[in-house]
C-alpha cells in the first residue's frame, strides 16, 4: 500500500502524471520556442512534473537508484525553474535559466520515459533487453532523444521573449 492504494493503482496513478507531464511539457516547449508564456499549461507542466519525481520517491526500495538520483537532479531543477518563473518573473538572466532547467526536467522525463518503454513493451524489449536497457537500438533512441533536446534548449534561449512577464 502506498498512500492508501495498492501498489498497482499508485503505479496506475504516477504513470499517469507522467504522462500528464510529458504531454503538457511538450505544449510549453512549444510555447518557448514560440515566445508564448502558456501561464496555465506552464503551471500544469511545472506541477506534474514536480509530483511526478517526488511520487517515485513514495515506490519501496532499500537502496538509493540512478532514477532516484535523476529525481532529485530535476527537483532541484524545478525548483530553480520555479524561482525563475514565479519569483525573479523571468527578468534578465533568469528568462534563460527558466528555459534551461524546465527543458532539462522535461528532458529527465523523457529519457526516463524511453527507459521505461524499453523496459515494459516487449517489443523494444527484444531489441534492448537487460535492466537497464542496453545495445544500440537503445543507445540510438537516447541519443536521439538528446540531440533533440539540445537543439530545441538552444532555440528556447534564443527565442523565448515574452511580450509580458508573470505579474
Amino acid at each position: 500500500m502506498v498512500l492508501g492504494m495498492s501498489l498497482a493503482t499508485f503505479t496506475m496513478v504516477h504513470v499517469v502524471i507522467s504522462l500528464i507531464a510529458i504531454a503538457s511539457g511538450f505544449v510549453v516547449l512549444s510555447g518557448l520556442l514560440g515566445s508564448n508564456r502558456m501561464a496555465g499549461m506552464t503551471a500544469l507542466f511545472l506541477l506534474t512534473t514536480i509530483l511526478t519525481n517526488a511520487t517515485g520517491f513514495l515506490f519501496p526500495f532499500e537502496k538509493l537508484l540512478p532514477s532516484h538520483v535523476i529525481a532529485l537532479l530535476s527537483l532541484v531543477l524545478l525548483a530553480i525553474a520555479c524561482i525563475a518563473l514565479y519569483g525573479m518573473k523571468l527578468s534578465g538572466a533568469w528568462r534563460w535559466i527558466y528555459a534551461v532547467t524546465a527543458l532539462l526536467s522535461l528532458y529527465f522525463n523523457v529519457f526516463v520515459l524511453v527507459i521505461q518503454s524499453f523496459l515494459k513493451i516487449p517489443a523494444l524489449t527484444a531489441l534492448a533487453p537487460g535492466n537497464p536497457p542496453a545495445g544500440p537500438v537503445f543507445a540510438v533512441v537516447q541519443g536521439v532523444v538528446l540531440v533533440f533536446f539540445i537543439v530545441v534548449i538552444i532555440g528556447a534561449i534564443r527565442r523565448f521573449r515574452p511580450l509580458v512577464t508573470y505579474a
